[in-house]
Formats: C-alpha cells, sequence, structure tokens
C-alpha cells in the first residue's frame, strides 16, 4: 500500500512539473482551514478542527490544471467526557478548472488521495493513542480575489471532503481561505 502511495505521489508531481512548465504558469495558495468533522460512528456527534491547508496548482492553459493539495487539523474533540487530542492529514491530487472575471477567480476541483488521522487520551500517567490511514475525496471550489498583479486572496474554498479510515465513511465540511501567489 505504502509504494503504491509513493507511486502515486510521485507521478502526480511529475504531472505538476510538466503542466507547470509548459505554459509558466502556476499558483501557489496557504492559508487557514476549518473542518467540521463526522466521526463515521453512530452515537458519536461530530467535532471541529481548526489548522493549515497548502495546494500547488499547475495549469496548461488559461483554465484547466492540476492540483496537489495538503492539509493538516487538530483539537480536541471530547468523546463520552474525555479530551481526545485529534489530528488529521490528507493529501490528494487531481484536476482543477479555474475562470477569469476581472478580479475574481472561481474555481472548482476534484481531489483524491489519502487521509492519516490520529488520536490520544492521556490520564493518571498513562497516554494511550491510535492512528489509521485510509482514502479521501474532496468535491468543491471556491473564489480568489485578485488583490496585486500576482497575489490575490483566497475568500473562500468550501469542500464536501469524505475519508474512508478503518472501514467507515466520514463526511466532512472543509473551509479554507489565505493567500495565493501566481507566476
Amino acid at each position: 500500500m505504502r509504494r503504491k502511495i509513493a507511486l502515486f505521489l510521485f507521478c502526480s508531481l511529475m504531472m505538476f512539473a510538466v503542466s507547470a512548465a509548459a505554459e509558466d504558469k502556476a499558483e501557489i495558495f496557504g492559508g487557514y482551514q476549518y473542518l467540521h468533522a463526522s466521526s463515521g460512528t453512530s452515537g458519536v456527534s461530530g467535532f471541529s478542527l481548526n489548522g493549515w491547508n497548502g495546494s500547488l496548482s499547475g495549469y496548461w492553459n488559461h483554465f484547466l490544471g492540476l492540483t496537489a493539495d495538503f492539509s493538516g487539523t487538530y483539537g480536541t474533540p471530547s468523546y463520552q467526557g474525555v479530551g481526545v487530542s485529534t489530528h488529521l492529514y490528507t493529501y490528494m491530487f487531481g484536476p482543477v478548472v479555474h475562470a477569469h472575471a476581472g478580479k475574481l477567480s472561481p474555481f472548482a476541483h476534484a481531489l483524491f488521495g489519502g487521509a492519516h488521522i490520529s488520536g490520544a487520551v492521556s490520564g493518571g500517567g498513562v497516554t494511550v493513542s491510535s492512528s489509521d490511514s485510509g482514502f479521501a475525496y474532496a468535491l468543491g471550489g471556491g473564489v480568489d480575489y485578485k488583490f496585486l498583479p500576482h497575489v490575490s486572496i483566497r475568500v473562500g474554498q468550501f469542500d464536501f471532503l469524505q475519508t474512508h479510515i478503518s472501514g467507515d465513511s466520514q463526511n466532512n465540511f472543509r473551509y479554507s481561505g489565505g493567500v495565493v501567489i501566481r507566476f
């Protein structure tokens, strides 16, 4: 499984490099991320995590490209009165479609890859932890506002993010916002 993920990452990064070099158009995004997560387990309510989101996009032409998206979210949701220190990381790749309308640039993407979650509970000098990995995909998009010639503000990126970990599917909502640098 790890070899397949490594091969997928390598091929995706190579496709990104080729697409960025073809038209010399690329962008880097970095910023804040809010995630409303579903546990995927009955009887356990959803919870919120905060963190970061970053992506690299290379474009074949004025509107079609490839995105590599990475994120990390953190929090301590409560389960039966006990705080569980939780970390969720995603790494996804896929096509992106961008439109340019003056200072606004709406976009849509379909990203596919993986997710890794870990959780730990501490008490009485003992820490119990667990982690697992699985498949993830995100469908969504957003809008960028051109602030300077090569700098935009990502006003909002909204994604339906589904992870499939430990045999359960988790349906999550993800919001990201931050700075986009184009070159």
